[in-house]
């Protein structure tokens, strides 16, 4: 469990940074496209940039952050329901000061349950929050209406692809059904295991040319990882790939996109997509 005095520590320079925890969620339109390798490493080279990071393994059933860890969880978030654990209890640290909640299995039913365990879920995430810059949601493949109301609360959407013809279909078709939903969430798109940076760059333009023109949505193309045999090792020696070799193609790759990413936090964009996180979610699911 987290030291007090470090939190109390975390606390105040978050208080005395002024900011507002950062909620974002990392979708695919399909599954093995490399969405929980990138969730995890570009929450490590938030990490390294200074900040403070939650990550929260969503992808029910098949969670698998901590495998790419080398870690082993023995308790997920139904805990917290069925043994009454407090949520600080199920945070464990990674590298680089990362903090994560490991995902697993039965978990299926966690947002369709009664309205005070959803309650009770969204105080406990509450209570944590104001220790992290980030909470960065690792979501499973797809949409499923059982977490349409977190992806809908979220301040922003990362989403994962790669130049695979299916891979882009549903990647489209997945920013089309959140945006007929809630139209003011900014996407951002990374392309990963592109062959070359032409086909990587001819993704991200195809995507987001088919939002503007079809949709009238504006994109932000974040950027796109090379295909590189140093994630497959890493992912044997469940280690991050960033941690593994930061020299590599890849991870020189991932420290450029999230440097682009904090470039494009201008205090104007901060401002526009201001909102309080917990109090939308709530409502979401009151309105059920």
């Amino acid at each position: 469990m987290r030291d007090q005095a470090e939190s109390l520590r975390m606390l105040v320079n978050r208080m005395e940074k002024g900011t507002d925890t950062k909620t974002i969620a990392v979708i695919s339109g399909k599954g093995g496209v490399g969405k929980s390798n990138f969730s995890l490493n570009f929450s490590l080279m938030l990490c390294k940039r200074g900040y403070t990071v939650l990550l929260f393994d969503m992808d029910i059933g098949m969670g698998n952050i901590d495998i790419l860890l080398g870690q082993s969880s023995h308790i997920t978030i139904i805990d917290m329901f069925n043994k009454g654990l407090s949520i600080r209890e199920l945070i464990k640290k990674g590298p680089a000061n990362l903090s994560f909640i490991a995902g697993g299995t039965g978990l299926t039913n966690i947002f369709t349950m009664n309205d005070d365990r959803i309650n009770y879920f969204i105080d406990q995430l509450q209570s944590v929050s104001r220790e992290y810059d980030y909470i960065i949601f690792d979501m499973g493949a797809g949409i499923s209406e059982d977490y349409l109301h977190l992806l809908r609360a979220v301040h922003e959407i990362f989403v994962i692809t790669t130049p695979e013809p299916t891979a882009i279909t549903d990647a489209y078709a997945t920013m089309k059904y959140i945006h007929m939903l809630e139209k003011n969430i900014p996407f951002y798109l990374i392309v990963n295991r592109a062959q070359t940076d032409k086909e990587g760059r001819e993704t991200l333009i195809r995507l987001t040319n088919a939002m503007k023109q079809f949709l009238g949505k504006e994109i932000t193309k974040l950027g796109m990882l090379p295909e590189d045999q140093a994630v497959s090792k890493a992912v044997i020696r469940q280690t991050p790939f960033l941690l593994l070799d930061p020299a590599t193609k890849v991870s020189r790759a991932i420290a450029e996109i999230t440097d682009r990413y904090l470039l494009k936090k201008t205090d104007a964009e901060m401002t526009t997509h201001s909102f309080n996180f917990f109090a939308k979610l709530r409502r979401f699911f009151l309105e059920r």
